[in-house]
């Protein structure tokens, strides 16, 4: 089932994210983490595309695993990194076959070492010139739901929030079907960001998207990364935990569910979470909302 079709049907979606591992164990685990999850009844997953399409093959089996073995919906991340146009088109043409309907697209990130992005020869330099080939594809317009990048805080490359959203605007005219934001942890900046998406005309449901905190640096790494920024009182218990693992984690939990807490009550049409291809903290969440 498209994914625009479970937006519109269900009043709340909640969906799990997961990248692809590198390692068979890696896979084995996260098929573990799949299962489990499985029985919170998340409306749909995504998988993620590694940097220059380095897990693109990856990101394909395990998107058709998880649809065809474990019964759940499954969107496929794809990035403009490292493609050109007929790339592009082979990728949509696998995915096409393998039963594939959604996809979340992105321009995606540079690879690691460069500092800006840049595109191949024939390939694409923006998130919305990807949606636009997709839609205007004479085989493929129609055959998937779009899912695209929203950034409460502005993306790390453009800090000026009216100019983001104009890009934003651009892949929704190209015809995104919704927007799945960026992982933030002040609520009030994504109140901000689906204000100013109405007034601009974005009518799309925009689903926040949730990390809990489960390991101090590494949510911090991730925060510098993509431009989020990290409160006071989530600094303060980070330096205060420091390496105590369980405390911290605990910490994450509570602060997210008081996040998802006050999103759900504001009537947002779900809500997003970054796995990071772990259970524990997901369904803590969970549970302490009611939902599983």
């Amino acid at each position: 089932m498209k994914i625009v079709e479970l937006y519109e049907r269900q009043k709340r979606t909640f969906s799990f994210e997961f990248f692809p591992p590198k390692t068979d164990e890696g896979e084995r685990k996260l098929f573990e983490t799949v299962r489990h999850l499985k029985e919170l009844n998340p409306s749909f997953v995504s998988v993620t595309y590694g940097a220059m399409g380095t897990t693109r093959d990856n990101t394909i089996r395990i998107v058709e695993r998880i649809k065809g073995e474990i019964g759940l919906e499954a969107a496929a991340h794809l990035t403009c990194v490292g493609h050109t146009r007929d790339e592009i088109e082979k990728v949509l043409e696998e995915l096409h076959e393998r039963g594939v309907e959604n996809i979340v697209a992105l321009r995606g990130d540079p690879p690691k070492g460069e500092t800006e992005f840049k595109p191949v020869p024939n390939g694409f330099c923006y998130g919305s010139e990807l949606v636009g080939f997709i839609r205007r594809h004479p085989r493929f317009g129609n055959a998937f739901s779009l899912a695209v990048a929203g950034y409460p805080e502005g993306h790390i490359e453009c800090r000026d929030k009216d100019k983001d959203l104009h890009h934003l605007k651009q892949k929704v005219n190209e015809g995104a079907d919704a927007v799945i934001t960026q992982l933030f942890f002040n609520n009030q900046d994504f109140f901000d960001f689906v204000d100013r998406c109405r007034k601009i005309g974005i009518k799309l449901p925009i689903v926040p998207g949730i990390m809990p905190v489960t390991h101090g640096p590494q949510i911090q790494r991730f925060a510098s990364m993509c431009g989020a920024s990290i409160p006071k009182v989530m600094q303060d218990a980070i330096e205060k935990f420091g390496e105590d693992q369980p405390s911290v984690e605990a910490f994450g939990i509570e602060y997210a569910t008081k996040q998802c807490e006050e999103l759900l009550s504001s009537g947002v049409p779900g809500i997003h979470f970054y796995t990071l291809n772990k259970s524990h903290a997901t369904e803590r969440i969970y549970l302490h909302l009611g939902l599983a």
